[in-house]
């Protein structure tokens, strides 16, 4: 857990507060390209709303002074009084509509732009190699640029109200001008300590927030452990709700109290440097009144400057506290740009297209492999090869690189050494994302789609997603049909207990799903990572029977712990820390007396 000490080490200073804000402009052309018309229509109330203050405040001066002049005069024609009442209620009524386009538009507004950038964000995560995305510090970014959506609304909707808090303002002071220019001095002095104050803790705050990013992901996380239906049974079973509890309760009350003692310390200054401010309003307001007394300006003229200069201070304390939560809000925005700018970590020199048409099948010379970060080899000079149509097998310990090679097949990471060919050519000499859709892949930590069943099978191939025929000819091969059939609403049936009318499978029921992809796809190259684990013994040897018998000619990878499907293989290989220690058929390898016979033995005994 990070302490205070921590913290200060990670803080962020009032210069970075403002340093983050050369991203605003970019985030202004983001709202632009939302809607123009919407934005135009937003920037078109806000500049005639702007003026509204200083006008009623003029029209209510000359209603004052005509009634004090109808006073002293003794004149019955009330005639100019009623017109000055009349234009005051009409710009108040205007106003009041300006106001409440502009709350329109900025609802309206805000909504796109928060669909917009999720849309980014997702689409930004799909070009994230998965070198990153097994990274703890990528989803430390992505947790910062994504649950900030709501605040880049309310940025935006900050950033156009500072425009026209702007505008009034200037009309205002000038007003004040050409009354009493040293109002202005008063009013200066009175706003600037508590405006250094707040910029000053909203820059502490956002750093005591970016510093406890992976911890406020592992609070989500405990929340999600503690109350959720699918960790429910193993949380009651082992008695562990006091521990999740007791976990959450400790991280959450370090970050209560950081917070807590960074809130208190705000409070206390921002009051008092807030009672400066009310002491100088008041130094101004006897300043007028002491005009009005000694003649030198109307009681017009004090209503006018006594509202002008209330109106102005109230916009410049919202002036400022909105600029504070810019100053915060865009160093979040940073974040968001930052994610949205990110390397993807992926390079794809490949220029050729991949072969049409598998003719000869995949070559490793040598392959060697580490993780990023890591010091250890997980595949040492892996050498085989895969040839077309060929059915093989990898079986090995856990451990011992089976889906680590699977990966490099996949092109999901590039070898540390050695090359893999495919016809002859280097697989990275291909187009990377053409040569991935060569590929049939259902892994053992296959997605659980909370989707209808249609859309599910069809995530094999999304672009046939309205093809009833071909999901129902997937769900048949993969025996999802029997599955299916027996749901209320059948292909339309939704899955998972995540929304109303949803059906949960059993881990079976998902896997047919999940295989029914792979057929979907129809791809050249069909790789099945352990994906039938969850089936008997019985009902798994069915799905690899009929997946032998339904992918002829097609080169196909099996991984399975059970062997009595292993054997159905053309060839297998047999891995052991990550090096290649037999290959070839079911028959040869059991003479050989090795491992994999071994394996078999102990497996096949477990059966008698």
């Amino acid at each position: 857990m990070k302490s205070i000490k921590d913290n200060k080490k990670q803080s962020t200073s009032i210069r970075d507060s403002f340093a983050a804000f050369r991203y605003i402009p970019r985030f202004s052309r983001e709202i632009w390209e939302t809607n123009k018309q919407i934005y135009l229509l937003n920037l078109c109330a806000r500049l005639i709303n702007a003026f509204s203050p200083v006008v009623i405040l003029w029209i209510g001066k000359l209603i004052i002074d005509e009634i004090v002049r109808l006073l002293n005069t003794s004149e019955t024609d009330y005639t100019q009084l009623w017109q000055y009442v009349g234009i005051e209620f009409g710009i108040v009524l205007f106003a009041d509509l300006m106001g409440r386009l502009i709350t329109l538009t900025d609802g309206l507004l805000g909504d796109l732009y928060a669909n917009n950038s999720s849309v980014k964000i997702i689409q930004k995560t799909n070009e994230i190699g998965i070198e990153q995305l097994e990274n703890p510090e990528f989803y430390d970014k992505l947790e910062r640029a994504r649950i900030q959506t709501t605040n880049r609304v309310g940025l935006m909707s900050n950033i156009l109200s500072q425009a026209e808090s702007l505008i009034s303002m200037f009309s205002l002071i000038a007003g004040l001008i050409y009354f009493e220019p040293v109002l202005i001095i008063i009013l200066i002095l009175s706003i600037i300590p508590a405006f250094i104050n707040e910029i000053r803790y909203s820059s502490r705050s956002y750093s005591l927030a970016r510093s406890w990013t992976s911890e406020r992901r592992e609070l989500d996380y405990l929340r999600y452990v503690g109350a959720n239906d699918k960790t429910a049974k193993e949380i009651k079973l082992f008695g562990l709700t006091d521990y999740v509890a007791e976990r959450f309760r400790q991280l959450s009350d370090q970050y209560y109290r950081l917070n807590r003692d960074l809130a208190i310390r705000r409070s206390v200054l921002g009051g008092l440097f807030n009672a400066l401010g009310v002491l100088s309003y008041y130094a101004a307001y006897v300043l007028i009144i002491y005009r009005v007394l000694t003649g030198v300006i109307t009681l017009g003229d004090l209503t006018f400057l006594s509202g002008s200069f209330s109106r102005l201070r109230n916009n410049l304390q919202a002036f400022f506290s909105r600029f504070t939560r810019i100053a915060e809000s865009a160093l979040y925005l940073k974040d968001y740009f930052d994610f949205i700018d990110l390397d993807p970590g992926i390079t794809d020199s490949g220029t050729l297209p991949p072969p049409k048409e598998i003719k000869e099948g995949f070559v490793l010379e040598n392959v060697s492999f580490k993780y990023p970060g890591a010091t250890e080899m997980v595949l040492d000079g892996i050498c085989f090869d895969l040839k077309k149509g060929e059915k093989m097998a990898f079986v090995g310990q856990n451990g011992a690189g089976k889906t680590t090679l699977i990966k490099l097949l996949l092109r999901f990471y590039e070898p540390t050494g050695g090359k893999i060919f495919l016809d002859g050519t280097e697989i990275r000499q291909y187009k990377r994302a053409e040569y991935q859709q060569m590929f049939g892949v259902i892994f053992q930590d296959f997605f659980k789609y909370e989707f209808t069943v249609r859309e599910n099978i069809a995530v094999g191939k999304i672009s046939e997603l309205d093809n009833m025929e071909k999901i129902k000819e997937a769900a048949r091969l993969s025996l999802a049909e029997e599955v299916i059939k027996d749901l209320e609403r059948g292909y339309e049936q939704q899955l998972g207990k995540r929304f109303k009318k949803g059906q949960e499978l059993s881990g079976g029921q998902w896997q047919k799903i999940a295989l029914a992809r792979a057929y979907m796809k129809d791809a050249d190259i069909l790789i099945l990572d352990e994906p039938t684990s969850a089936l008997d013994a019985k009902a798994e040897y069915e799905v690899f029977e009929r997946f032998i018998g339904l992918t002829e000619g097609k080169t196909s990878i099996i991984i399975s712990h059970r062997f009595s499907t292993v054997r159905m293989a053309d060839r297998i290989l047999v891995l052991e820390n990550g090096r290649v220690l037999e290959l070839g058929t079911h028959e040869e390898l059991m003479n050989n007396d090795k491992l994999y016979s071994e394996l078999f033995t102990l497996q096949a005994s477990g059966y008698q």
